[in-house]
C-alpha cells in the first residue's frame, strides 16, 4: 500500500465535480479527523490525493470557506475553521466564566456525558481505537514516573477527546470538545490547582487506568461507573481545591490587618481607655 494509499483524502471515483470534493472534506470535518487549526495539503498534493483538477479543487475549497469550515491566509495556505469554539458563543462563555456555580453545573453536565461516552466506547471501539487508548495511557504514566505535570495534564485531555473518538457518535465528539475546550482555557476552574491537590494525581491516574480497561475488556456498564466515577472525584476536588484558595485569601487579608494596625497600637488604645475610667 502506498503512501497516498494511506492518505486523509481519497480519489474521488464519480464524476470528479466540486461537490463531491466538497462531501469528502465535509465528512472529513465532521467525524473528527480533520481538527480546527489543521492545514491542506497544497493546491497541486490535494488536487492529485483527490485526483480532480485544480479548478474543480479550487471551486470546492471556496464553497467550504463560504460554509464557514475553512479559512485561507494569503501565501499561509488553508485550514480548517475554528467551529469547535463557536459551539458555545462568545456571550455565553463570558457569561459562565464570571458565575462559580457554572462549574458545578459544568462537571453535572460532564458526569453524564463522560459516562454515555465511556460506555460507547466499550461498545464499539476498533482495534485502532483501543490501540490509541493504550498508547495514551502508557504516555500518561510514563509522565506520572517522570514527575512531569504538564504532559501528564496533556494526556489526560488526550485520553479523553480518543475515548469521545471510539464512541463512534459525531454529535457526542463535538460536544466533548466544546466541552474540553472551555476546560482547557481555564473557563471553570485551575486545572493544575486541582492536579496540585495531595495525592490527586496518584488516584486520577488509578482512575484514567479503570476506565481503559473497562473499555478495553468491552463491558459498557464498567466503563460508565469508572467515568462517572471519575468525575464525582474531579468534583470534590474542585471544590477541596476552591475552599484552600478561600481560606488561603482569608489568611492574606487577616495578615494584612495585623500588619497594617500592629498590637502594640491596640493596647496603647486600650491603655488609653483605661487611664479614661481610672481618672473618672
Amino acid at each position: 500500500m502506498t503512501d497516498r494509499d494511506e492518505g486523509l483524502f481519497a480519489q474521488i471515483s464519480h464524476s470528479r465535480t466540486a461537490s463531491e470534493v466538497v462531501q469528502q472534506i465535509e465528512m472529513l470535518i465532521l467525524d473528527g479527523v480533520l481538527r480546527d487549526g489543521d492545514r491542506l495539503p497544497g493546491e497541486r498534493d490535494l488536487a492529485q490525493d483527490l485526483d480532480v483538477s485544480r479548478p474543480i479543487l479550487r471551486e470546492a475549497l471556496k464553497e467550504l470557506e463560504a460554509r464557514g469550515l475553512l479559512v485561507s491566509h494569503h501565501g499561509g495556505g488553508t485550514y480548517v475553521a475554528d467551529i469547535i469554539g463557536q459551539v458555545f458563543s462568545k456571550p455565553i462563555t463570558e457569561l459562565i466564566s464570571r458565575h462559580a456555580r457554572a462549574t458545578r453545573d459544568y462537571l453535572e453536565y460532564r458526569r453524564e456525558l463522560e459516562g454515555l461516552t465511556a460506555e460507547l466506547a466499550a461498545k464499539r471501539a476498533t482495534d485502532t481505537d483501543q490501540a490509541l487508548l493504550t498508547r495514551i495511557i502508557d504516555d500518561m504514566k510514563r509522565a506520572h514516573e517522570d514527575g512531569n505535570p504538564e504532559e501528564e495534564l496533556a494526556a489526560d485531555v488526550e485520553f479523553h477527546n480518543a475515548i469521545g473518538e471510539a464512541a463512534h457518535n459525531i454529535i457526542l465528539l463535538h460536544t466533548l470538545r466544546a466541552c474540553y475546550r472551555l476546560l482547557s482555557e481555564g473557563i471553570f476552574f485551575n486545572r493544575k490547582a486541582v492536579f496540585a491537590l495531595a495525592n490527586a494525581r496518584e488516584r486520577l491516574l488509578e482512575q484514567h487506568v479503570a476506565i481503559h480497561a473497562a473499555i478495553l475488556s468491552g463491558d459498557g456498564e464498567a466503563a460508565k461507573r469508572a467515568a462517572q466515577a471519575h468525575i464525582d472525584f474531579v468534583m470534590q476536588a474542585v471544590e477541596e481545591s476552591a475552599r484552600a484558595d478561600e481560606w488561603g485569601r482569608v489568611a492574606k487579608l487577616r495578615l494584612i490587618r495585623r500588619d497594617n494596625n500592629p498590637q502594640g497600637s491596640r493596647t496603647s488604645r486600650g491603655s488609653g481607655l483605661d487611664k479614661t475610667e481610672t481618672s473618672r
